[in-house]
């Protein structure tokens, strides 16, 4: 698995490491029931504390993203794409909200803004 760690990005480790694997899982790199390399494996390849890897393992578990099989190792989890995808839109959504208030804000009325969307969609 290749994971890259930028030591000068304000992300914290263990942050970067569940961003690309979702991002793996996402674009089909990494498909269901795929084995992860072992938090110590990983932490050894990344040169990083065993802890950091364990840390980003335990959220990607409890966001459902990957499956942790006692003596057995990390798996990706079943039906994750869709759970990755919706999360994406909300993040998109959030994104459009924040843009409207801003645009409200700024004293454009809601006319003016679906317009203005209109035309960046049509670009």
């Amino acid at each position: 698995m290749n994971i890259i760690i930028s030591n000068s990005s304000m992300q914290p480790i263990y942050e970067q490491i569940i961003g690309q694997i979702k991002a793996m899982i996402m674009d089909g790199r990494l498909q269901e029931e795929t084995l992860l390399p072992s938090v110590r494996s990983l932490s050894k390849d990344l040169n990083i504390s065993a802890l950091t890897v364990k840390k980003a393992y335990d959220s990607l578990e409890a966001e459902g993203f990957i499956v942790t099989v006692h003596g057995k190792g990390s798996f990706v989890a079943k039906g994750n794409r869709n759970l990755l995808q919706e999360e994406k839109r909300k993040a998109v959504e959030s994104k459009l909200e924040a843009a409207i208030q801003e645009g409200r804000k700024c004293g454009m009325k809601d006319d003016e803004i679906k317009e203005l969307f209109e035309l960046i969609l049509e670009e």
